[in-house]
């Protein structure tokens, strides 16, 4: 049977990747665990930075809405490059590579962070628990 049909008996196995341990693939609870750790620290930068009214009404809030998911961009595409993750990421201990290993440059981040905002994207994987957002950037989350 070809490789990429046959079934998965663990999430990263038709990638070559261990089953747990360092280069296993980085699993939900943690990949949500980094999310929530992003989102908070962007949310508290745009708060002391920006201005950012997380109380104010809708309409009342002008640009100043976007600030939070603004600055979780920037921390994704400025970190991702420079230490092999985000801050979250590396917090809980993931780091983000391209599929066959190395560095993934300047590009890759953009996109999928692009993609990361767009939220389905993110909630759609395969069974190697790959977001859609990682495989259009080429890119996998793995354990440190």
């Amino acid at each position: 049977m070809p490789e990429s049909l046959r079934e998965n008996t663990y999430p990263g196995e038709r990638l070559g990747r261990p089953e747990h341990g360092p280069g296993s693939v980085g699993r939900l609870g943690r990949r949500l665990a980094a999310l929530a750790i992003d989102y908070a620290a962007a949310t508290l930068l745009a708060t002391a930075f920006l201005g950012f009214d997380q109380f104010a009404l809708p309409g009342e809030a002008g640009v100043t809405q976007f600030a939070p998911l603004t600055v979780f961009a920037a921390l994704q595409v400025i970190f991702i490059p420079l230490i092999g993750g985000s801050p979250g990421h590396r917090i809980v201990g993931l780091r983000l590579e391209l599929l066959h290993g190395g560095w993934t440059g300047l590009w890759r981040p953009i996109v999928r962070t692009l993609l990361l905002i767009l939220v389905i994207p993110a909630v759609v994987f395969d069974p190697d628990q790959r977001g859609l957002h990682d495989k259009a950037a080429g890119t996998i989350l793995v354990r440190v």
